[in-house]
């Protein structure tokens, strides 16, 4: 067990005073300076606050050329993602260009047989694609790093559109248009839209191109917010960090959830997974809905998760979601199998003295490699590679790290001091995939480890648990939990963790594995339960908590969700 060091955020006071002054909630003032809110402005969570679409470089060009192809009548085919973004990026796509009057239809790659993005294998599939050859791709998610792909789909007569997020790389591909807000001299503010945002911008913009050509009325055409359920899905699914901006888009996509309007297909995943729409929040996004969407690109194909989101029969969308469902248990039962032989081999083989963790097995499955590198990095909290073996003579594998590294200039120098033994690789700082000749599988493994001591100086490392320090008196009940249920949390903007003292009164385990306590402060007394902790705590507790709603029997209580506690 990795034990995390307690830090606490401060709160900008400039910042704070002007929160204030807007008549905000102390608390929320408190937490939202903490976390680089600056104005008021940028709590404002209704569509007229969202950044303007012409802001996007190259979006008003990628829009007329977009219009033009449906009027020309032009075939068109999205080529999407194999995770969760891409798959709510090519809904989004479809059912807006159709309702615009496009002919389109979708292929995604398959991430066994041609890998990520728009490779000229994937041309290839597409110039004979069920719906016949296509006049234009339009990339969702992927293609800011296809240059070969787009210069394969040009030979064949065909053109490309590119919408990513990804940052690009030296060389960017001869598409017609390009949408990313990572692309050199683009001045959009948010640089962290998702896939679905980039796509869902684009065709807000084709709808405005579409009104000025007199297609709509000034205000007409297709009501585009009621996509903002599938936009709110993939930006949380693909962990960007939630600026003021994507809070904005998946604040309206769940209140859309939580007033029962939404896709036939989310409203069956809600319903296998468990969860109520009507309280829908980032979590079930994350954590429920984000997994079942994203089981198919690991274990099959991710053409089953796109038609359950682009489907409008009910009947359909519920049979979908629970194929997508049992492939969840399956990819469950899969991972849970290989993270116990991944502990195993690491105990018993490679003890973790250095600053990585690196595991292979040739029978594991290479869709889920990247969880179980996941859960170790979370285990070891050292950068953390697992790999498959995806051909003879080669490994996939996946990585996740640590605030500490990055991954991908880990791997940069890795391949830059032992040329020839890394066959390609990409990624970001904190997840990145790779394929390795497996001749080379234990110089590799030096190598990774040398790479992260020499970009870190450090050969351990330790989580750090960052909190909102000690929650006043008056504000530890069930209302504010409420109201703090009620704000969007996620990646760049954590959800609260408050810090206090407190004496335990009684506690006792739940199922031989969760500690459920009655804890004191200041006269207060509350529930609390730490899931997974099964040791008992002295009577002085320091504990790092979230506050949360308990409903029981029709009564709204507080309670406390630990995260950390030790001896005060």
């Amino acid at each position: 067990m990795v034990v995390p060091k307690l830090s606490t955020r401060q709160a900008d006071q400039d910042a704070l005073k002007a929160l204030e002054a807007a008549g905000i909630h102390p608390l929320l003032c408190r937490l939202w300076a903490a976390r680089g809110v600056r104005s008021a402005d940028e709590t404002l969570l209704k569509w007229g606050a969202m950044i303007p679409p012409s802001r996007l470089t190259h979006v008003e060009t990628a829009a007329r050329i977009l219009a033009d192809a449906i009027r020309a009548g032009k075939k068109l085919l999205i080529i999407a993602d194999y995770d969760c973004d891409g798959a709510t990026a090519c809904a989004v796509g479809i059912r807006a260009l159709r309702a615009m009057g496009a002919d389109v239809d979708f292929l995604v790659p398959n991430r066994f047989e041609t890998g990520y993005g728009l490779s000229p294998e994937v041309v290839q599939l597409a110039v004979s694609h069920p719906s016949g050859k296509p006049d234009m791709l339009i990339t969702v998610d992927n293609g800011i790093a296809s240059v070969d792909g787009v210069e394969a789909a040009r030979q064949a007569g065909i053109e490309v559109l590119i919408t990513d997020h990804h940052l690009p790389g030296p060389v960017l591909p001869d598409a017609v248009a390009i949408v990313n807000p990572n692309q050199p001299g683009c001045g959009f503010p948010s640089k962290n839209l998702a896939g679905v945002g980039v796509i869902f911008y684009l065709m807000l913009a084709l709808r405005a191109e579409l009104r000025r050509r007199g297609v709509y009325p000034a205000d007409g055409g297709p009501r585009l917010d009621a996509l903002s359920d599938l936009v709110a899905l993939g930006t949380v699914a693909d962990v960007v960090k939630l600026d003021s901006n994507n809070r904005l888009l998946v604040t309206q996509g769940l209140q859309r959830m939580r007033s029962g309007r939404m896709q036939a297909g989310l409203r069956a995943l809600f319903a296998v997974a468990g969860r109520e729409p009507r309280q829908a929040s980032g979590f079930d996004l994350g954590f429920a809905l984000g997994p079942r969407i994203n089981a198919a690109g690991r274990l099959a194909d991710m053409s089953l998760g796109i038609n359950c989101l682009i489907t409008d029969d009910e009947n359909l969308a519920l049979k979908l979601a629970r194929e997508l469902d049992e492939m969840n248990q399956q990819r469950r039962g899969i991972e849970g199998t290989m993270r116990e032989e991944a502990l195993l081999a690491v105990e018993q083989n490679q003890p973790v003295t250095g600053a990585s963790v690196c595991v292979y097995h040739p029978d594991w499955h290479q869709g889920v490699v990247g969880l179980v590198a996941s859960r170790l990095k979370e285990t070891y909290w050292r950068p953390t590679l697992a790999f498959a073996r995806s051909e003879p003579g080669q490994l996939r594998g996946s990585g996740r790290s640590i605030p500490d590294v990055h991954l991908r200039d880990v791997l940069d120098l890795v391949s830059k001091q032992h040329p020839g033994i890394i066959l390609k690789f990409g990624g970001h700082a904190m997840a990145a995939g790779l394929t390795l000749r497996e001749d080379a599988y234990e110089q590799f493994l030096r190598g990774f480890d040398d790479a992260v001591v020499h970009l870190t100086g450090r050969s351990s490392f330790e989580p750090v648990i960052e909190t909102d320090g000690s929650l006043e008196t008056g504000y530890a009940n069930a209302q504010v939990a409420g109201m703090l249920s009620e704000q969007v949390w996620g990646a760049g903007f954590p959800a609260p963790v408050f810090r206090d003292v407190f004496r335990v009164q009684h506690q006792r385990l739940l199922k031989d594995k969760h500690l459920k306590l009655s804890l004191e402060r200041s006269h207060q007394r509350f529930d609390a339960i730490w899931f997974n902790h099964a040791e008992l705590l002295p009577e002085h507790v320091d504990v790092a908590y979230r506050l949360e709603q308990n409903v029981w029997n029709g009564t709204v209580s507080a309670q406390l969700i630990i995260e950390y506690a030790c001896p005060a």
